[in-house]
């Protein structure tokens, strides 16, 4: 069967075989990602209309006590300059964010001890009482079956962890030893099971990654079946043991999310801040592979250049208002409309 037939089979039945997804992924050309984003595209609008999303990132805490060796907040790199934001810094986040049309607030953070369940709950719990309307996202790595639960019944309604890959030996070679793919996929399991709507996946042109390594991440999402799922180029950092390593591919990166799209149509899929570093017109080019959500970020402007993951992040020497008016800009240059709403799974055109 050939890629373009391959694409119109996964349209059709959402589900490809590991040695198909292989094959895709290793010989697709050009006309193939163009028909893939069509299709895709074709599929969001379907979906959700000419419309787009936006998620307001709220960066509480660069401290983190894991060492992956491509990120910038890694425990190892002494060049960063570590900070929490308080309480009182993250609603007045949320103050910007509701005013200018937010309803879902993300608390991306370090995986940082300091902030204890109980610390958690009570953010959780302030917003959630301030903005009934908003949904509350977390992305705070790693935890336990009890502290999710916990945070779910504080509130939150959306966790993103992505699972970076589903091959033993990748993930191996992305990580120090005590972390494990095991607990990662446990947790995912966990969320899951507790009704978050949850959200996974790579970043692409990692190294060591292959086509299939790759295909075994679309067979994982496949059957792990997200709510959302985060999909953005390898960027290195250069104080990280990948300080070297090349980008990853943009082209490969489109091509992966109109799959994603395809694969599950209803899926929330942010054309990330990442594929907005790599190239400026990135996140547009997201958009018309199929992605309906952006993550403006809301942090205070004083710690956007502490929470660097990759070097060169996009926005981080503009305010919250003009990354707005900037996303906003750039959806309505493509013919989207940014709008009011939490835009949760399976619940709003």
């Amino acid at each position: 069967m050939n890629n373009q037939a391959l694409i119109r089979k996964l349209n059709e039945e959402h589900s490809l075989e590991l040695a198909e997804w292989e094959q895709l992924l290793s010989s697709y050309t050009k006309e193939d990602l163009d028909h893939a984003m069509k299709m895709a595209q074709e599929i969001a609008v379907a979906q959700f209309g000419k419309k787009i999303y936006f998620r307001g990132i709220i960066e509480f805490s660069n401290f983190c006590k894991n060492d992956c060796y491509y990120c910038g907040i890694r425990k190892s790199n002494k060049e960063c300059s570590r900070y929490r934001l308080e309480l009182e810094d993250i609603l007045t986040c949320c103050v910007e964010g509701y005013k200018n049309g937010f309803r879902t607030f993300v608390l991306q953070g370090g995986e940082d001890g300091w902030f204890t369940d109980e610390r958690m709950c009570e953010i959780v719990k302030q917003i959630k009482s301030k903005y009934p309307d908003c949904a509350v996202t977390l992305s705070l790595g790693e935890r336990s079956f009890e502290s999710y639960k916990a945070l779910k019944e504080a509130g939150a309604d959306r966790y993103l962890l992505r699972h970076e890959t589903a091959d033993e030996e990748h993930y191996r070679a992305l990580h120090p030893e005590y972390q494990t793919l095991e607990n990662r996929m446990r947790c995912l399991k966990d969320l899951k099971s507790l009704g978050y709507q949850s959200g996974c996946g790579i970043m692409v042109g990692t190294p060591g990654q292959t086509p299939k390594i790759i295909a075994k991440d679309m067979k994982f999402m496949e059957e792990f079946q997200p709510e959302m799922i985060g999909v953005g180029p390898f960027l290195p950092h250069k104080d990280t043991p990948f300080r070297g390593e090349k980008k990853g591919s943009v082209e490969l990166t489109l091509f992966i999310l109109a799959l994603c799209r395809i694969m599950l149509p209803q899926v929330l899929l942010p054309s990330t801040t990442a594929l907005g570093t790599a190239e400026a017109d990135g996140r547009k080019q997201g958009v018309l592979a199929g992605c309906n959500v952006v993550m403006p970020n809301l942090s205070p402007l004083a710690v956007r250049k502490k929470y660097m993951l990759y070097d060169e992040k996009a926005g981080t020497d503009i305010s919250a208002a003009e990354g707005i008016a900037l996303l906003k800009n750039q959806m309505e240059e493509i013919g989207y409309e940014v709008v009011v709403g939490r835009g949760d799974f399976g619940k709003e055109r």
